[in-house]
């Protein structure tokens, strides 16, 4: 079937305008805060386009430029993980009585080595269970590690895994530390600072895990 010009035309306008939406969100202030754009509560082309690129960096979707409840939730976190600056352990969840021990702090999704009170790596960005699948809290330790470990259940590689409870590791992905709606229970990290643990960490280091992840 030959579709005419005009039609055409039309179908692929409709389709651009559709790709970045016109809708205000319930978050939009939050979010034109978040991104340096100018605070008025009302979606402008420059917004959408802003919260877009946003979204695409991180894989949510549906990628529309929408300033709705995940894309605030994701830029919220990231809030409270700049927040933590360089005394992730400020509260004291994470034990201080342990030696080096590595801690996961669900609710702000960060994580750091500390050796009592010392802080040796981090904090970073890490990405943890999804609801349903959410990585487990309490006192563990690494009893297996595996420089490049084949996930048989995902069929995925899993660069310098170090195993802390069952099947749940800390382990490098190049996945964004964003993207939802999280692991599958292990605890993802950038290539970087899953080498950097690696490094650090040996087999019988504590491991502590604390806090709900955003979502679950």
């Amino acid at each position: 079937m030959v579709v005419p010009l005009t039609m055409a035309v039309g179908a692929g306008t409709a389709q651009a305008a559709a790709s970045c939406t016109t809708q205000t969100g319930p978050y939009q202030r939050q979010v034109e805060k978040f991104l340096g754009r100018p605070v008025d509560g009302k979606q402008s082309p420059a917004d959408c386009k802003a919260i877009r690129s946003f979204q695409q960096a991180h894989g949510i979707t549906p990628t529309v430029g929408y300033a709705g409840p995940l894309t605030w939730r994701t830029m919220d976190t990231i809030l409270k993980q700049r927040a933590a600056g360089k005394n992730p352990n400020k509260a004291g969840a994470c034990p201080v009585n342990k030696g080096r021990i590595a801690c996961v702090d669900l609710t702000r999704q960060l994580s750091w080595v500390q050796d009592g009170r010392k802080l040796v790596y981090g904090p970073v960005p890490v990405r943890t269970g999804r609801d349903g699948a959410e990585t487990r809290t309490g006192a563990k330790r690494i009893y297996y590690r595996s420089l490049k470990h084949w996930s048989t259940i995902y069929k995925v590689w899993m660069p310098h895994s170090q195993f802390f409870d069952g099947g749940q590791a800390f382990h490098a992905t190049d996945k964004s530390m964003y993207n939802p709606p999280g692991s599958g229970g292990c605890v993802n990290m950038r290539p970087a600072d899953a080498k950097a643990y690696w490094n650090l960490l040996k087999n019988g280091d504590d491991v502590f895990v604390y806090g709900r992840k955003p979502g679950t």
